[in-house]
């Protein structure tokens, strides 16, 4: 058999041995990573609710996970998801869009006019980009404005004081005002304030719109740290979507969803040294997985498929504790009573506004 540049490829580059006869239930080959991660670090985390699980992973690892906006010593920690503590490294919620974020990092450094958006809810208020962060709403619009304040203070000292940003990308639709352009994380209407078509314009962001507002990013948190090195490790979350305003059929829209971003994270990846790209997506979706790395929603995630991806993760990253022993895989089998309790008591522990869609759907024709 004469040579061709298949002949020397390693095993990882093969279907048959990458996949089919590889290890179970995730090839160790499946990620290599660009560089280390330091567990003196400063490491911040946002994005889509699925990187919440690598922020509390790592931290439990003893890696330097930011947090900028403590819950108050008082609160029970019960209670700090519900209040949007202790989730990522701000007080932000669920950043779904790469466009949000830019737009939330221009404000923090006051290159966009902070928004004076208001929702009502009831009685009380809510903040429109962070509008389940407080459940029962603020007593008055100055407070939901003082709040956004201090919050944008704390990400703005956390963009400049971050050596690692790990950025979950989730969505490619979103809801844009049309007065001002600003990003919402949720449709007005569903969780408060009041929608209003004359105002409020669907948008489902490009591989070039979102690549562009990637590369912005990038360039402005380099000039606002004055040459202080930034590297980015990027993902893409493997859930679904729970609805789409596409008007199509809700599974070709998140293959849609997830096939640009993915495009995207891989071009950043390549195309920058300081740029990571880690397979969180491809581990969860991937042929092995079968139906047992996500719930009887084949939406959420389930408990093992959560352990597989970090445990791909921090045997490739850590852990930063050497007492810590790597994460073990865990197997793809058929879940008892017992383990399905276990991965909804997990999920529960996953906060996603956008999950309150599914409240819709019981009405829908």
């Amino acid at each position: 058999m004469s040579e061709n540049p298949y002949s020397c490829l390693p095993s990882k580059s093969f279907w048959r041995t990458a996949v089919s006869d590889a290890e179970k239930p995730v090839p160790a080959s499946i990620y290599h990573q660009k560089w280390a991660i330091s567990p003196t670090e400063n490491v911040a985390t946002a994005g889509s609710c699925f990187a919440q699980h690598i922020g509390r992973q790592m931290k439990a690892s003893g890696f330097t996970i930011m947090d900028v906006e403590p819950a108050p010593a008082k609160l029970p920690t019960e209670l700090h998801m519900k209040f949007g503590y202790s989730i990522y490294s701000a007080r932000y919620g669920n950043i779904y869009t790469v466009r949000q974020m830019l737009q939330l990092a221009e404000e923090a450094f006051g290159d966009r006019e902070t928004s004076s958006e208001v929702w009502q809810k009831g009685d009380r208020y809510v903040d429109p980009l962070r509008p389940t962060i407080e459940p029962d709403g603020l007593p008055s619009p100055q407070a939901v404005l003082a709040h956004r304040a201090r919050h944008l203070e704390r990400v703005r000292q956390m963009l400049l004081d971050m050596d690692l940003f790990i950025f979950t990308m989730g969505l490619t639709e979103t809801w844009i005002d049309t007065r001002n352009g600003t990003v919402l994380p949720v449709c007005p209407g569903t969780v408060a304030g009041e929608f209003d078509e004359t105002r409020y314009v669907f948008k489902n962001f490009t591989f070039r719109e979102i690549l562009k507002d990637l590369e912005k990013l990038r360039t402005m948190l380099q000039g606002k740290r004055e040459g202080k090195p930034l590297r980015f490790l990027l993902t893409i979350s493997p859930v679904p979507l729970t609805a789409t305003a596409t008007g199509g059929n809700v599974q070709v829209s998140t293959v849609y969803s997830k096939s640009v971003l993915r495009a995207v994270a891989g071009e950043f990846s390549d195309t920058f040294e300081d740029v990571d790209y880690f397979p969180s997506y491809e581990i969860i979706t991937s042929p092995w997985s079968g139906e047992c790395f996500y719930q009887s929603n084949m939406r959420s995630v389930s408990e093992a498929g959560v352990a597989n991806v970090m445990r791909t993760f921090m045997n490739a990253h850590g852990p930063a504790d050497s007492s810590e022993k790597p994460i073990e895989a865990q197997p793809a089998t058929t879940k008892t009573d017992t383990e399905t309790h276990i991965e909804e008591d997990a999920d529960m522990m996953v906060k996603c506004d956008e999950e309150l869609l599914d409240a819709f759907a019981v009405t829908a024709k």
